[in-house]
C-alpha cells in the first residue's frame, strides 16, 4: 500500500523561520511576488498563516487568511510549482475553512485572477461563488489584470 500525499504532508503555523523558503516559492510562482515585509506584517498582526512541509521540513506550500467580525479573507494560497496539481492547495483550503469555522466566521471572501482557471476550479469545488469583479486588481506583465471576487457562506458555524 502506497502512502497518500496527506500522509507525508505536515501542516504548521507559519513562523518567521519559514520565510526564506516561502519567499523562494513566492518568487517562483508569481510574476509580481509579495515582499518579505508583507509576510512579516501578516505574521506580526496575527493573521492565520500556515505552511505545508514534507517529512524533511521543506516548505511545499503556504496560505494566509485574515479574520475579523465574522468574516474571513483568504489572502494567499501558493503551492511550489513542482508540487502543483497534487491536492496540496485543497488540503490548505480545507484547513483554512476549518480554522474560520472554529473562529465563528460565517462568510469567507477572496480574489482570484480571471486567468487562473485552476484556482477558480478549486474554489468552485469548495462551493465558492462569484459575487463581483475588481478591475485592474492584480499587476500583470501587460499592465493590470481583473480579479473575480468569490464568497462562501459557512453554514452552521
Amino acid at each position: 500500500m502506497s502512502a497518500q500525499p496527506e500522509d507525508i504532508w505536515r501542516l504548521y503555523p507559519m513562523h518567521p523561520s519559514h520565510l526564506p523558503q516561502v519567499m523562494e516559492i513566492e518568487q517562483q510562482a508569481y510574476t509580481h511576488p509579495w515582499t518579505e515585509g508583507i509576510f512579516n506584517d501578516c505574521l506580526r498582526v496575527g493573521y492565520s498563516a500556515w505552511v505545508v512541509t514534507n517529512t524533511l521540513g521543506e516548505v511545499l506550500a503556504y496560505a494566509l487568511m485574515s479574520m475579523a467580525v465574522g468574516e474571513a479573507h483568504v489572502l494567499n494560497i501558493c503551492v511550489a510549482p513542482d508540487q502543483q496539481r497534487r491536492g496540496v492547495a485543497a488540503f490548505l483550503l480545507r484547513h483554512l475553512l476549518m480554522v474560520a469555522r472554529a473562529a465563528g466566521v460565517t462568510l469567507v471572501l477572496l480574489e482570484v485572477r480571471r486567468s487562473n482557471k485552476a484556482a477558480q476550479k478549486l474554489y468552485e469545488n469548495f462551493g465558492f461563488a462569484k459575487i463581483g469583479e475588481r478591475r485592474g486588481y492584480y499587476p500583470a506583465a501587460e499592465g493590470r489584470e481583473d480579479a473575480w471576487v468569490l464568497s462562501l457562506e459557512l453554514i452552521g458555524s
